[in-house]
């Protein structure tokens, strides 16, 4: 095992991840109090979610051929163009305008972050010793691949928080420009110290690779989009607005409570493999069962959530407390996930299974966006909810011809 150089990936995969949230945080919150509707502030994140579809298409492309880490200092770069290009948005633009601006710094901070999450996620399958160096090497993917994962999405939460205290602290474009510096050191530590080239193929990888993909990771990629799309349909737009409108949190309250919805995500993420492990399977098998399993949880959890905020059943405690049970239940099931879609893809072809894969994860993101602003301004958050159910039933319904082809095939 590499270590060295996957706690280099996973330090500037952290760095950019808090960057990440804060943005977020700011741009919503900040345009929430400028008078933008929740279809408006939707549209804000549109660009940023569609780049990134192309990126992971791409991007995998690219990096299996100039190198995981070319593309992993890309995508630091380019945080830091969006972040300084949104500094210089002007209070006194049109609405129009500043939309338009605002999208075009979110469609670069979209190619941003898929480019550094590609990159690193990858950088794992290659680090980590193959099957042929050890017999633990599943149970290892999925231990690093949780481990990077869970601490990038604890991480994130971090950053709404600071994104919140932020805009209430130094304003706006301060927040910002404070983001930009810490972000160029990131990437100056780690251009200085990350040497040789990760996930560079030896033979010339055509481009008619990117479409070329097996059954399973078309069905994992499937499955992917219904699961993130289940959750930024409430989570994006329709969760904070709810928060503010109608429980009349704070800035504060509401990039608190995200920022420790997300916290504890990644720190469930990241304990998956102990949650999911078993005495009598390991493995691929194991794998598409937990899958299974967790994702049939999920659509119960869910599904009860909407049911009472829909009929007013102690609001709050449901929101509160129910939203911190389904990530706990989400967070097992993308751990899963991830986990799968490695084992299932060779060495020599992991930048592009992986840019594939997240393409559909960004496609999940994207629809999860903009159906997050329009179900919450037509049905509010119990509508965000139920169609969130729905989409985890598509999620589930996907992974089962892969249990199917299991029992066929009789397991690993």
């Amino acid at each position: 095992m590499n270590l060295r150089d996957y706690s280099l990936v996973t330090a500037a995969y952290w760095g950019f991840t808090i960057t990440d949230g804060a943005l977020r945080m700011l741009v919503l919150l900040h345009f929430h109090k400028l008078g933008y509707s929740p279809v408006q502030i939707a549209f804000l994140f549109l660009l940023y979610e569609f780049f990134g579809i192309l990126t992971n298409l791409f991007g995998g492309w690219i990096g299996s051929r100039v190198g995981l880490k070319t593309t992993l200092f890309a995508g630091l770069a380019l945080q830091i163009v969006a972040l300084v290009m949104l500094s210089f948005l002007d209070p006194g633009w049109t609405a129009a305008l500043s939309v338009g601006f605002v999208m075009g710094s979110q469609a670069l901070s979209g190619i941003a972050k898929d480019l550094t999450k590609m990159s690193s996620k990858s950088a794992v399958k290659i680090l980590v010793p193959s099957k042929e160096e050890s017999a633990h090497s599943e149970r290892l993917l999925f231990k690093f691949v949780a481990i990077l994962t869970g601490s990038k999405n604890a991480l994130k939460g971090a950053g709404f928080f600071l994104g919140a205290v932020l805009l209430s602290w130094i304003g706006f474009v301060y927040a910002l420009q404070a983001m930009a510096a810490v972000l160029f050191l990131v990437l100056t530590v780690s251009l200085i110290l990350l040497k040789g080239d990760i996930g560079k193929t030896k033979e010339k990888v055509r481009f008619r690779a990117l479409f070329s993909k097996s059954r399973e990771i078309n069905f994992l990629s499937a499955a992917r989009l219904f699961l993130f799309g289940s959750r930024d349909i409430w989570f994006v737009v329709g969760l904070p607005l709810f928060l503010t409108e109608v429980f009349d949190w704070s800035f504060w309250q509401t990039g608190g409570f995200l920022s420790l919805w997300v916290i504890g995500y990644g720190a469930v993420q990241a304990s998956a493999p102990l949650l999911v492990k078993r005495r009598d399977q390991s493995g691929i098998s194991a794998g598409v069962k937990d899958a299974l399993v967790w994702g049939i949880a999920l659509i119960v959890v869910t599904v009860a959530i909407a049911a009472a905020v829909q009929f007013d059943f102690y609001p709050k405690t449901a929101v509160v407390g129910g939203l911190a049970l389904f990530g706990l239940v989400f967070a097992v099931n993308s751990a899963v996930h991830s986990y799968l879609v490695l084992a299932f893809t060779d060495v020599d072809k992991v930048a592009l299974n992986v840019g594939f894969y997240y393409m559909a994860n960004a496609c999940g993101r994207l629809v999860g966006t903009l159906l997050s602003g329009v179900v919450y301004l037509s049905w509010g958050l119990s509508g965000c909810l139920w169609a969130s159910g729905v989409f985890v039933v598509l999620a589930v319904v996907l992974i089962l011809p892969l249990a199917r082809q299991d029992d066929q095939t009789g397991g690993d």
